[in-house]
């Protein structure tokens, strides 16, 4: 397994890193530790998580995810050898947290950081990610941005203002920003700057085949200033893996069990899927493995967040680090993108 220094720290994160989102609504418990060793064996040292994971999320299964990855900790006692990472929700999306307004204020996120703490059963978080902007803006397949001169939300220096104190009381160890555009990250970059306030050392925002929009602005902020990528939903939700082509819903998938994932379902990525998984039969590949290795391989990402909800499947996705796309595949897999970009953003 590849290492990466995760931002300006010396902290060194395994190229891939094990996602958890399904842990608590579509694993178990016993699966998710499963999981957990099966990654650790093959090299894995990160993993990251939510306070409102599992997904979709919901007041019943609230903070699952994370007491899951406690409870591991607790029975196998390696904390130590893992690099954890977490999130606090952002405003306007989860009634069921903190009275229906988890804005990302110092009330707010030290409840949550807290919380977090105490479900993970560890006293500190190696980074600690701010889950979706506090202000109106476009994220989660959102494309067009419209301006509100009347949006009240948490002006950055407060939220970096509290994140500085958890650090310096021991609490995060690091901190990143997700689902973060341009113009958001590089504010967060200039106050850590002026105002010496910590800086963040990544950035987790979706990236895939399906949805490369990461590359238009945010990778030349990665590269420039060391911020790099935390790839998530790599396969799209499992479309690129083939197993939904032609209208086909496996008894488990995820975008047969819940709808509300529409942006990975629309004719324009079964176009591009069909594209993508066709070019990987035809050189013998496993088109998951393909479109895994095409994410890893970026010079932006940092580390690749793979989830999976059989052995079998995450067993796939681990190896597909072995996996080397050379420059003929690369030309065919960018004139698909010419063809068809970015049908699932």
């Amino acid at each position: 397994m590849q290492r990466r220094t995760l931002g300006r720290t010396d902290l060194q994160v395994s190229a891939i890193a094990l996602g958890t989102m399904t842990w608590g609504e579509q694993n178990t418990q016993a699966e998710a530790f499963e999981q957990i060793r099966l990654a650790k064996d093959a090299g894995v040292n990160f993993i990251d998580t939510a306070e409102m994971y599992p997904v979709p999320p919901n007041g019943e299964t609230y903070g699952s995810t994370e007491t899951i990855i406690g409870n591991y900790f607790r029975q196998f006692g390696d904390r130590g050898d893992w690099v954890l990472a977490s999130k606090v929700v952002g405003p306007g999306r989860m009634a069921h947290i903190r009275d229906g307004n988890p804005r990302l204020n110092r009330n707010n996120i030290v409840a949550a950081l807290d919380a977090s703490l105490a479900r993970l059963q560890t006293d500190y978080l190696d980074l600690y990610q701010l889950h979706w902007p506090d202000r109106k803006t476009n994220f989660f397949g959102e494309l067009g941005f419209t301006y509100d001169p009347d949006d009240e939300f948490v002006a950055i220096e407060e939220t970096l203002e509290v994140l500085d104190d958890l650090v310096k009381a021991g609490k995060v160890r690091h901190i990143g920003l997700s689902n973060e555009t341009p113009w958001g990250t590089a504010q967060f970059l200039h106050l850590a700057q002026t105002r010496g306030w910590p800086r963040a050392v990544s950035i987790q925002n979706p990236y895939s085949l399906l949805n490369r929009t990461f590359e238009i602005g945010l990778a030349e902020i990665a590269l420039r200033e060391q911020i790099g990528l935390l790839a998530y939903s790599p396969l799209a939700f499992g479309v690129l893996s083939g197993k939904y082509l032609n209208g086909a819903r496996p008894a488990k998938g995820r975008l047969t069990l819940f709808d509300r994932f529409q942006r990975y379902n629309n004719p324009q990525v079964e176009i591009a899927a069909q594209g993508y998984v066709d070019l990987a039969r035809r050189h013998g590949l496993d088109p998951a493995q393909m479109a895994l290795a095409f994410v890893t391989s970026r010079p932006f990402v940092t580390s690749n967040i793979i989830g999976a909800t059989t052995l079998e499947q995450l067993r796939s996705n681990l190896d597909s680090i072995e996996l080397n796309l050379d420059a003929q595949l690369l030309e065919a897999l960018e004139a698909i993108h010419l063809r068809q970009p970015n049908p699932a953003p």
